[in-house]
């Protein structure tokens, strides 16, 4: 299950989908940058001034031609000091955010996935000689007399 995981990662995070636009390119580097200015919004859909420059910014890159889209969002994230990232980067230990989380979930579901086992194992539903002792202890001392009652 977690070789799966990891392989659905890797082909998402480097699948290709084709050459894109330059409009498509920058739409697409917009929706990964935060408005610095606005909560929760991203430069692709807030209108503040903030934003607009950032979009204007990245659109002057994206015609430059000279930088990848990672460098362009690398280059915005080093002037705002990273905090107008939506999406941690996928390197270094921006990449544990995305990679620990799951890794944690792959282990805790083959540790109990190992415990069910053991335990269905351990506990076959047969009764030992302890227990057979014990019933028939506690058969021959019959705390309900039913005349007593």
């Amino acid at each position: 299950m977690g070789l799966i995981v990891v392989a659905l990662l890797t082909v998402g995070t480097t699948r290709d989908n084709g050459p894109l636009t330059q409009s498509d390119r920058i739409d697409s580097i917009t929706k990964h940058i935060a408005c610095p200015t606005c909560d929760g919004e991203s430069v692709y859909v807030s209108r503040a001034s903030a934003a607009e420059a950032i979009r204007n910014q990245v659109a002057r890159d994206v015609s430059a031609g000279t930088m990848t889209d990672d460098e362009i969002v690398g280059s915005i994230a080093n002037t705002f000091k990273a905090k107008v990232l939506l999406v941690p980067r996928a390197t270094g230990i921006d990449s544990l955010v995305w990679i620990l989380p799951i890794a944690v979930l792959v282990c805790a579901v083959a540790g109990l996935w190992a415990a069910f086992r053991r335990w269905r194992r351990d506990n076959s539903g047969e009764a030992t000689s302890d227990d057979v002792a014990l019933v028939e202890k506690l058969l021959a001392e019959d705390p309900t007399d039913e005349d007593n009652v």
